[in-house]
């Protein structure tokens, strides 16, 4: 049993919280045909991806 160092957890909330930011204005830019919201959209994930990658504990 590995115990969650709590500063782990936060990243990882942090994570998902703007990948599913992320992917929701890409879907709202995508209903609305709004080409800012996608790119908005877009950076959200790549932003969440980079963190990711670097933050490895």
């Amino acid at each position: 049993m590995t115990i969650e160092w709590l500063p782990d957890r936060g990243i990882r909330r942090v994570i998902l919280a703007l990948g599913a930011a992320g992917l929701t204005v890409i879907v709202a830019g995508a209903l609305l045909e709004a080409l800012w919201l996608l790119g908005i959209g877009v950076w959200a994930v790549i932003t969440a991806m980079m963190i990711e990658l670097v933050y490895r504990p």
